[in-house]
């Protein structure tokens, strides 16, 4: 009888326990007659948790329901974007041919392309509905927000047709974006674009450099301080990257390398940073084609941003010449890097501290650090963005309003716990509101300072700081902006798809006598391919089909990565 009932009490236990034990009614009440929220997004299972837990919190305190979001994590910025544009091509399609109309041949490359000047025709037609319309009941991509990655892509996706303003202009809700005369979200930031009526950046990044303090000891490397620091033949097969063509933030590390290398040779050749300013505003005021040089800049001054624009490229070369791999996700690196299975490795910053955060010593040190290369990165926002038709468009203002909230930005930094904070994980990334960080204006420093107890990271460290650090770095669109996806592509075939015969001529030049006793192999090591220039980049690769052109490349690299080779061993190629 005794065992009978101990068996029956177990068995209510099982039962019972879960209901004990579950989240505190509000947090995690969602019924299926609540609101949902459909986001899709980059970002980290730790940011997803956060948010998902602190918004539904918000939701039910300020309109008596929980919220669920429906997370659709399918990968970087590069895969949502081609998910995008297939799920919206597809529904205007469906919407179209339902209204009895024919679907035009050349409908599925012109609808979002931005640069297309739509005719009168039945494909002008269709290209303007879409982009007059914002209206689920018509057509829509399922989803209601676009959260996390770089400006870049989300800038992209407006410009194709598939977000759109949440606000009228000058209507967002008051005290959102100033504050006491003080913009808490400025416009642009160290040449950065930080907001537009369409996107708005909710946090913001750097790109650097994370390194195993105990890897560079065995090896006898100093902690790097600059960019060419990865290149160190010491590193071979040391360094942790990733694949540009699927990490948005990664692509833009690259970009960081390559804008600092032109302010170098620009720099070097007798300019100064007024004279950049001077000659960048002139070209912008003439709005003329970014390699059109107006009558007030000279010559040599685009002759030198396209010299530093391929010692960037070599510079990235010969990093990927160190690679111990090209991943496919970012977040790999910092966590090889952390347990010693790569020395050193790109990273934007958030995934840096993250990190460095999760794999202290028993003792509270930190196995890992990362730094910014001083004047080499500027300040990028992370952005979040409301679909077009979005299937929940007022819950979704909602959600993108909490996020530019100091309510929504406490999480960014605050510690794991903290009143306000995150509930488990300290996600160590930079909120991008001004009133986070110290200030000459007197009520938004007081904001700092109730901050300050609360946050993991010291920003007011100069080091830091977002707002001390972009006034070290001034990033020029014209210089890399035009050229983005197209480094992303060169970088694969060279560093990847090339990368076997790159690593083995790096390896052989090293071996005898490195860089300075092997000219020749070297300038061939370096060379691009021959059409490929600073101005072809952008004016004639832009309208290429990546294959017929990717194909070529990485020949072009195999071929020449063999012919350093053979040079360098005094074989002839």
């Amino acid at each position: 009888m005794t065992k009978n009932l101990l068996i029956l009490l177990l068995g209510a236990a099982v039962v019972v326990l879960p209901f004990l034990f579950r989240q505190a009614p509000g947090i995690n009440d969602w019924r299926t007659d609540d609101p949902e929220l459909i986001i899709i997004t980059p970002h980290s299972e730790a940011i997803r948790f956060e948010f998902a837990l602190a918004f539904s919190r918000w939701h039910r305190e300020q309109y008596g329901k929980p919220v669920k979001i429906d997370w659709r994590a399918i990968g970087g910025t590069a895969e949502i974007m081609r998910y995008l544009e297939s799920s919206f091509i597809a529904a205007i399609r469906a919407f179209w041919e339902n209204s009895g109309k024919a679907w035009p041949a050349s409908a599925a490359q012109q609808l979002t392309d931005s640069h297309y000047v739509p005719d009168k025709d039945a494909a002008g037609s269709l290209y303007k509905v879409f982009r007059a319309t914002d209206d689920p009941g018509l057509f829509s991509a399922g989803i209601d927000v676009f959260f996390g990655g770089g400006e870049y892509d989300h800038s992209n996706a407006f410009q194709r047709g598939f977000t759109v303003a949440p606000w009228p202009e000058n209507r967002t809700p008051p005290g959102l974006l100033e504050q006491n005369g003080v913009e808490m979200i400025p416009r642009q930031y160290s040449g950065e674009t930080w907001r537009t009526p369409a996107l708005f950046g909710v946090a913001v990044s750097t790109f650097g450099i994370c390194y195993n303090k105990d890897r560079l000891i065995e090896l006898d490397v100093a902690p790097p301080s600059r960019w060419d620091d990865l290149a160190n033949p010491k590193l071979k097969g040391q360094i942790g990257a990733a694949d540009p063509t699927k990490s948005g933030s990664i692509a833009k590390a690259y970009e960081m390398i390559i804008q600092q290398k032109i302010r170098q040779a620009v720099l070097a050749a007798g300019f100064s940073d007024d004279d950049i300013e001077r000659f960048e505003a002139a070209h912008a005021q003439v709005r003329g084609k970014p390699w059109e040089i107006p009558s007030d800049v000279p010559v040599r001054y685009q002759q030198t941003v396209e010299a530093g624009w391929l010692q960037g490229l070599q510079l990235i070369q010969r990093i990927g010449a160190n690679a111990r791999y090209f991943t496919d996700s970012a977040t790999k690196v910092p966590i090889d890097v952390s347990k010693g299975d790569a020395a050193m490795g790109l990273a934007i910053d958030f995934y840096g501290r993250y990190q460095a955060e999760n794999s202290r010593a028993p003792d509270g040190t930190e196995r890992m650090l990362f730094i910014t290369p001083e004047g080499g990165s500027s300040v990028s926002s992370d952005p979040v963005s409301l679909l077009r038709g979005a299937p929940h468009k007022e819950l979704a203002v909602r959600f993108i309003q909490f996020l530019i909230d100091e309510t929504g930005q406490k999480l960014w930094n605050y510690r794991a716990g903290e009143p306000g904070g995150p509930s488990k994980y300290a996600l160590r990334r930079l909120p991008i509101r001004r009133s986070f960080y110290p200030s000459g204006n007197v009520p938004v420093n007081a904001a700092f300072a109730k901050h300050r107890p609360h946050l993991t990271d010291n920003l007011a460290d100069p080091a830091i700081n977002p707002y001390e650090i972009g006034k070290n770095f001034t990033y020029h669109k014209r210089w890399t902006g035009y050229h983005f996806n197209i480094h992303r592509n060169l970088i694969k075939a060279m560093c990847l798809d090339a990368g076997e015969e790159l690593k083995a001529a790096w390896e052989s030049i090293q071996q005898r006598g490195g860089v300075e006793n092997n000219r020749l192999a070297m300038q061939i090591f370096s060379a691009m391919p021959d059409d490929f220039t600073w101005r072809s980049a952008i004016d004639d690769y832009r309208k290429a089909e990546p294959l017929d052109y990717m194909e070529r490349w990485i020949k072009h690299f195999r071929l020449n990565f063999a012919k350093a080779k053979a040079l360098a061993e005094g074989k002839r190629s």
